[in-house]
Order: structure tokens, then sequence, then C-alpha cells
């Protein structure tokens, strides 16, 4: 938990998933703040468009102005309602929208926080070229090792002239205006052939790895479970590629795609109904924090390829999370199967949360390990 206090306000911010008190990361940055001085002076007469604000920082001070949050965060959206809870202010102020939906035109402002993903950055601005005005306050920020000069070129081939601003708490703004630049049509989704296989996978902008197969799940595909019965969950599925196999190898079960990200599910549905479709109907797809909210009981196994980072920073409190999840949904004897970077050590967490941990197969850089649910049935 950490406070802002900017002029505007002084609020009160916790981080979603919450940190433990030995290793806390604040919830707001150098960026939040010189993002929000910028307004100062403007008297803000049109809507309001918030972009990648990971925990409400931005949200909050502006709230009053009933902003637009979007991002391709699930979990970000949750924090934010957190925090506005948090400091009384009404959760409706905040209007939410995935990445991919209809934005409102002719905004007064438009405040964006770089995003880790280059494509998403492209993907957003491509989104706003079709609702700014040369009116439009368009400013965005991050760290300054974060603003790098193809996100300048981004932002001045897409918006218009664009310059950046000195630094500041190791901060920098990018202002751009809008001059309405003609723009090539580019396809809304990235395709690619996955070798070995007949399918096409396609993937949205923020997709985790969406310009080829990562090793990490060419590994775990390589040492998946087969012939399962049940309902086996894809948990972080990403554009899919796991939760396909599953569906390939196990024919008798039923498929659960999770991720917090809306353009990961989207990509998986997506995945299934061109490649797959005539088992589209042992699919669900699920966007939520891990299995927040799922009764217990309920999965026969889980297999995740957890990440070890949130936004920009390093954290294993994500993969710690699922891990929980994972064992309060798992019937009694369900296994949660997971593949990792050796170095992360998930052996002894998972040996501490379930009580039992196997390695299932390694190499020099990977690991796939194997937990087991024990207890009585109900």
């Amino acid at each position: 938990m950490s406070q802002l206090d900017n002029g505007f306000r002084s609020l009160t911010l916790k981080r979603f998933p919450e940190t433990d008190d030995v290793n806390p990361l604040q919830a707001w940055e150098a960026a939040d703040d010189y993002l929000l001085q910028q307004l100062d002076e403007i008297e803000i007469s049109g809507p309001v468009l918030i972009f990648n604000d990971n925990f409400g920082a931005l949200s909050c001070v502006l709230a009053e102005h009933k902003p637009y949050s979007i991002s391709d965060s699930y979990l970000s959206e949750l924090a934010i309602r957190e925090n506005l809870r948090e400091n009384g202010i009404v959760e409706s102020n905040v209007t939410f929208l995935d990445s991919t939906a209809k934005y409102p035109q002719a905004p007064a402002v438009v405040l964006i926080k770089i995003p880790k993903t280059l494509a998403l950055l492209e993907q957003q601005l491509r989104a706003l070229h079709e609702v700014v005005t040369p009116e439009t306050r368009i400013i965005a920020g991050a760290k300054t090792r974060d603003i790098h000069n193809s996100t300048i070129e981004l932002f001045e081939k897409i918006i218009g002239p664009t310059t950046t601003t000195l630094a500041w708490k190791k901060a920098r703004l990018i202002n751009a205006t809008f001059s309405a630049p003609v723009l090539k049509d580019t396809a809304e989704t990235l395709s690619w052939k996955l070798e070995g296989t007949p399918w096409t996978i396609h993937n949205h902008a923020n997709v985790f790895s969406r310009t080829g197969l990562d090793i990490g799940a060419r590994f775990f595909i390589e040492n998946l479970p087969t012939n399962l019965e049940g309902e086996i969950v894809d948990l972080g599925c990403g554009n899919g590629v796991i939760g396909l196999h599953l569906l390939e190898q196990n024919p008798e079960a039923k498929v659960v795609f999770v991720d917090e990200s809306p353009m990961a599910v989207s990509s998986s549905r997506l995945n299934v109904e061109t490649n797959m479709p005539e088992n589209l109907d042992r699919c669900e797809f699920m966007i939520n924090n891990a299995l927040s909210g799922v009764e217990p009981y309920r999965f026969n196994t889980i297999l995740c390829n957890p990440p070890f980072h949130q936004q920009h920073s390093l954290t294993d409190q994500v993969a710690w999370e699922m891990f929980h999840h994972a064992r309060r949904c798992l019937q009694n004897g369900g296994e949660l199967y997971i593949v990792a970077n050796r170095h992360l050590d998930y052996y002894h967490k998972l040996k501490k949360i379930f009580g039992n941990c196997d390695t299932v197969a390694t190499n020099k850089k990977f690991v796939v390990l194997k937990a087991v649910k024990l207890g009585r049935n109900r």
C-alpha cells in the first residue's frame, strides 16, 4: 500500500495481487505523477481516455471526469476497482473497456501509460487514430528506459507530430498532436503455422510470444499428459496452443481456456474456431484472475505456464496465486502440471502448497512439474 499526493487529492493505493510486507511494490510510479502534472492548467471539457492504468493512480485521481479506463488486463481492472473503493470513490465513475472495444469519439484528453508490448501500443494508437481530433491532448508516459526511438516513431507514424519532455524522476513523457496521417491497412491478428501440425495460430496484439511458439511451451507440449477425462484447464492460456494439444490428445475431456488478458482469450477462441471447429463444444473460454470465483473441486487436471512478471515488474506473486487457486479448484486426486524456468525453483513452492511435487521432465532451461491434490473424497 502506498500514498500518492499530487495536488489533486491524497490517495491510498494498493497493488493487485497484493505483495507481502517483506518485498512491497509501490502501486504507482513517477510517470503517473508526471502525467497528472500536465493537467494542472487544462480545463477538461470532453471524454477522458486512460490507457494501461495498472493499479488506478490515474483513474482514481481523474474519477470526477468520468474517465474511460482501457487496457488488456482484467487484473488491472480489479486493481482499479479495489483502489476506487479504498478511496471512497464510486466505481461507476470509471467505465472499463478492453483494448479492442470502440473508443468514444473526440476525446478531450488521452493519457497513455506505455505498455510493455509495442504491438499493443500500435493497436491502441491505430484505434485512437479513428476517434481523436487535432484538439485532443495526447500525452504518454513511462520510465525513461522504456521510451525508445521505436516508441516515438510509432506515435509520429500513427498520430502525428511528436515531442518528448526532459526526464523527471527517471520518467519521461511523449506529447503528440493528431494530424490524420494516412495509414496502411493492417491485419487484426498476426498468424503463423505451428510446426508439426496443420494449424495456423492467430494472435492478437498483446498475446505472449505472438510471433512464434516460445521454447517453454514447446517443451511443455512434448510432455503433456494424455487420455485425461473430465474438465481440464489451460490456465494462463495465451493463444491457446497448449489447449489445442489437450483437445487433440484427450478426446474425452473438456478444456477450459483461462487468462486475465481479453486478447489472449479471444485468440484462444479464434484458434479453436479456425483449427478445430468440431471441438468447440468441448471448450469454455474464461477471462479471470486465475480461477477466482470458480467453485472448489471442479477440475480433474490443470496445466499452467505461469508468468513471472507483472507489467515491467519481476514477481512470483501471480504464479503463487495461480498455484493456490489450482489447489482449491482441483478434485481430490487431481493434478497440476506446470512448466517453468529452472531458476524459479517452483518445486519447493508447489511442495509447500500441495505437500508433494514430482519432476516430470527437465532440460538445461526448463522443468515440467506435477503436484497432486491429496485428501479424502467429499
